[in-house]
């Protein structure tokens, strides 16, 4: 749901840090109903192939402070300033971790803005309405454009975070299902940051969600918290009815628990530099399966900025939705890998 909770330096915030001006802006699309993906300028990233492997990476909101100016429309116009100035963030904090084991596309999209996510959200109990249309239709006519133009029949990850994970759970249901030949080629979902659930598999057979660290084929997903969320079951938007999390340190089910001395590095800001680099923050990590998600221990500073309050209204005043990769950086790093090797032995 929301990726521009970004750490800028040591404390969380909720503005913009810095934008990357070497990323030419988007296309703007005709009057159509579709965002032309053969334009290279909507994408964010569009990589040279050094890789056997692909990731093709769904971006979280960015639309965020604008999404709440008077007039400001639903859903982000493609060259949003919000969008452009967060997506180099979230590629660094996030999609990069798949950097080193395969090829990551990241396209753009006209994504929901966090006041229509958030509105969505307290009328309905979550926020799928509001992304189930154009952004789901923008991501899948990226989709459509990635395996005709770029794949070239590379297996491939899919994966994102936060709304980015919400469309990732429709491509995963409708999409997929509609285009088997594809999802045959599937390295496995990181669905991070929104709930996979019980009732979504069942549902949905042709889904399987990962039994351990290294199964391919399969769904990852978790959603990270403090203890306050945990203990006062506090209802957010990113946390389902029957939610499965997998344990990012163990990559247990259950809720054995995971030191951080067993985390192998979180990627977080330089307090001096703002520079992101691999450090100990304290990360443990423990399933706690009646609500699904991971429990942490992990500092945190309070969030502060204006939209604060806004944003504990839908993640809770414990939730450690901005740090679900950050904290378990190399240890996803790790496993893309692991997760690679039993594709390739298995085909």
């Amino acid at each position: 749901m929301l990726a521009a909770i970004l750490i800028c330096g040591t404390t969380t915030v909720l503005t913009s840090c810095s934008s990357n001006d070497n990323n030419p802006a988007p296309t703007e699309p005709e009057k159509s109903d579709a965002i032309d993906y053969s334009q290279k300028s909507n994408w964010y990233q569009i990589p040279e192939i050094t890789k056997e492997f692909d990731t093709f990476y769904i971006p979280a909101t960015e639309y965020v402070a604008s999404s709440f100016k008077e007039g400001a429309s639903d859903y982000a116009e493609i060259g949003n300033a919000d969008v452009m100035v967060g997506a180099p963030v979230e590629y660094e904090a996030h999609a990069s971790v798949f950097a080193e084991s395969t090829n990551v596309f990241m396209p753009y999209y006209r994504q929901a803005g966090f006041r229509l996510e958030a509105e969505t959200f307290k009328k309905t109990g979550s926020f799928e309405p509001a992304i189930s249309g154009m952004p789901y239709d923008d991501i899948t006519a990226a989709l459509d454009y990635y395996f005709k133009n770029y794949n070239q029949g590379r297996p491939f990850i899919i994966a994102g975070h936060s709304q980015g994970s919400a469309i990732e759970k429709l491509v995963l249901k409708k999409y997929f299902k509609e285009h088997p030949d594809y999802y045959k080629r599937m390295v496995a979902a990181y669905v991070i940051g929104y709930s996979v659930t019980r009732d979504d598999l069942e549902e949905y057979p042709h889904l399987k969600f990962a039994t351990g660290e290294a199964d391919a084929g399969v769904i990852i997903s978790w959603n990270t918290e403090g203890s306050r969320n945990v203990e006062e079951n506090v209802l957010t938007a990113v946390v389902l009815p029957n939610a499965i999390s997998i344990n990012p340190i163990n990559w247990k089910l259950d809720d054995t628990y995971a030191p951080a001395s067993e985390n192998l590095g979180s990627y977080m800001p330089n307090a001096e530099t703002g520079r992101y680099e691999i450090i100990d923050v304290g990360a443990d990590a423990q399933v706690v399966p009646e609500r699904g998600v991971i429990l942490t221990h992990a500092a945190a500073e309070p969030m502060s900025g204006e939209l604060a309050e806004k944003v504990m209204e839908v993640l809770g005043p414990d939730g450690r939705h901005a740090s679900d990769y950050s904290y378990y950086y190399n240890n996803i790093k790790d496993n893309v890998a692991k997760r690679i090797e039993t594709y390739k032995s298995n085909h």
